[in-house]
């Protein structure tokens, strides 16, 4: 019989997440920990956003911390955002060639 520890993120009573390590159900919590603020930070914005709007919204951007952070430093994140695009970037970066291979080439 094996034994498997799990870590579960619950709030409000509902399961969240579970985690294979403790250390990835706590980043997970503080994650939604800043999401709750985001949510309750953008219910003060001058514009009119349905509740499931917002909290997708404040998720997004928890989620994205890093970017948002580089972002507001005024840079441009250095990961895109959206996975799709990171992964169209990496397969359009060019293979590094070893020194043999240059040599060949040469």
């Amino acid at each position: 019989m094996a034994v498997e520890i799990k870590f579960v993120v619950v709030r409000q009573g509902e399961e969240k997440m579970t985690f294979t390590t403790k250390k990835e159900a706590d980043a997970y919590d503080k994650m939604l920990d800043l999401a709750d603020n985001l949510s309750e930070w953008l219910s003060l914005a001058p514009l009119t956003l349905e509740e499931d709007q917002r909290e997708a919204l404040s998720f997004f951007l928890a989620e994205n911390k890093d970017a948002l952070g580089q972002i507001l430093r005024g840079a441009n994140p250095a990961t895109p955002v959206d996975g799709q695009a990171k992964l169209k970037a990496e397969k359009n970066v060019p293979e590094k060639k070893n020194k043999s291979e240059e040599n060949q080439v040469a």
